[in-house]
């Protein structure tokens, strides 16, 4: 059986299907920075995983979730650049 993939399809490349390595990455860091901050702010178990938990989870939420299946990371470009300058992305289009 041959599939046929038009010439403007994107093809990425995912880990299980859900998240893209560039992702994968990102949220690995952002959990171990938040992991070492957490581990030397706290000493109490309890509050260190709900901490994890309450920092950690909602980003990775996002990011498997994602916006129409854009990367966070461009979703993020793009969010900062409207921020610097709203005008110039509203007006030329």
């Amino acid at each position: 059986m041959k599939f046929i993939f038009p010439q403007n399809y994107k093809f990425n490349t995912k880990i299980l299907g859900l998240i893209d390595y560039q992702t994968a990455i990102l949220n690995l860091i952002w959990g171990g920075l938040i992991f070492l901050i957490i581990n030397f702010l706290f000493n109490s178990l309890n509050i260190k995983i709900f901490l994890f938990i309450v920092l950690v989870f909602p980003v990775l939420i996002f990011s498997v979730v994602g916006i129409n299946g854009e990367n966070v990371i461009s979703v993020i470009i793009y969010m900062s650049k409207f921020i610097i300058k709203p005008k110039l992305l509203l007006y030329n289009k």
